[in-house]
């Protein structure tokens, strides 16, 4: 396998695009990302682009072909749109990986892109429950709010946990969203505007919860002889990897865990001979404020049991021991599903340029984790400094 980098990043703001067509924000991200790595459009052997629910709620499909129209690439390179749930953009990075790496072209184009914002909530909630098995599942009425609610309460009862350990993580990535310009719904919240605000599936409230969102990120990946033409620093993949788990909820023997996260995370991990306290940023899959707590302890970041206290005890923020979404994560940027694993990867390389708004000083390696589903589909990607 050839080392392959990204050499190219471009994304819009994550938040409220109404009056944009979803193609036009993923052709914004993509000449953005094209533009920074220095390749002509003719050297792009192949594009990816990761959506989830354009068809339910955009009434649009055939994505990646029409995006890469728009951005004036070659009729004749192969243009897939490839879906995974809450997972679709990591999925697509993966596969435009695997393309340089194993020498079927020199130059990938990634896209990331979901429109959701004009929708109402009960078909936005109607389409992202297509990502649960609608035969065994959806007669329980259950969405993924109560999914994660009883994910909340089994972690409650094994390691124990309180509403202000919860509201840490909520406090941090809301504060971090603040500060990056691409995340529209950061804010500084108290303990007590968090306890107050909306049920939506006990115990998780109004601010436990991703809000939907518009938004598109594209990324470049090149082999290394193109990573010189880069106009910023490249930055290596590391490691790829793309697991699958239960697709049902039953078939979850623990809600404390996630086991596609935690088998990825091993073989990533392990691929690029790299350990977990090697890490120094992340950006990882925090749909709800539990979810941070449970997945930085499946990627083996943090002990079983004590995520919740490091949360608490600031262990996770920009200057502690890892700095987990400081971008803002879903909780502040939002969660446009097919754009968020790539926008995280975004990120990513962002701070380990050293021009990231919410720097994470000295970062040399960073993590991103993608899980889509009921815990279907996962990926993680580990990336270093050149």
């Amino acid at each position: 396998m050839r080392e392959v980098f990204v050499t190219g990043i471009g994304s819009t703001v994550f938040g409220r695009h109404r009056d944009t067509a979803i193609e036009t924000l993923a052709a914004r991200a993509g000449a953005e990302a094209i533009r920074q790595s220095g390749v002509e459009r003719d050297q792009i052997g192949t594009v990816y682009l990761g959506n989830f629910i354009s068809g339910p709620l955009n009434g649009k499909e055939v994505l990646a072909g029409i995006v890469a129209d728009r951005l004036g690439l070659s009729g004749n390179i192969p243009c897939t749109k490839v879906e995974g749930a809450c997972a679709s953009g990591g999925i697509a990075f993966r596969h435009a990986w695997l393309a340089v790496a194993y020498g079927m072209c020199d130059v990938a184009l990634v896209i990331g892109v979901e429109k959701m914002t004009h929708a109402s909530t009960s078909q936005v909630t109607s389409a992202l429950n297509c990502a649960m098995d609608n035969e065994l599942d959806a007669p329980s009425g259950l969405t993924f709010p109560g999914l994660f609610g009883l994910a909340w309460r089994s972690y409650e009862h094994k390691y124990g946990l309180s509403r202000e350990d919860v509201a840490s993580v909520v406090i941090k990535n809301k504060s971090n969203g603040l500060i990056n310009p691409l995340a529209q719904m950061g804010a500084t919240l108290t303990f007590d505007e968090i306890a107050a605000s909306s049920m939506i599936a006990d115990p998780l409230q109004l601010f436990d919860c991703c809000p939907a969102s518009d938004g598109a990120a594209a990324l470049i990946l090149t082999s290394k002889e193109f990573a010189s033409k880069s106009a910023k620093q490249p930055v290596r993949v590391l490691s790829s990897v793309q697991t699958s788990g239960a697709p049902q909820i039953a078939k979850h023997l623990d809600l404390c865990s996630f086991e596609a996260t935690v088998k990825a995370a091993n073989q990533a991990f392990q691929l690029a001979q790299v350990r977990p306290a090697h890490v120094n940023v992340v950006e990882l899959h925090d749909c709800f404020s539990i979810a941070e707590i449970i997945d930085s302890e499946d990627l083996g970041l943090i002990p079983r049991g004590e995520g919740a206290r490091w949360a608490r005890d600031g262990r996770t923020t920009v200057n502690g021991d890892v700095a987990i979404n400081p971008s803002g994560g879903l909780l502040a940027k939002g969660h446009p599903v097919g754009a968020t694993g790539v926008g995280q990867i975004y990120e990513v390389v962002a701070q380990l340029r050293g021009e990231h708004p919410n720097q994470v000083q000295g970062a040399k390696i960073g993590l991103t984790h993608n899980l889509g589903g009921t815990g279907v589909a996962c990926t993680v990607n580990l990336f270093g400094v050149v």
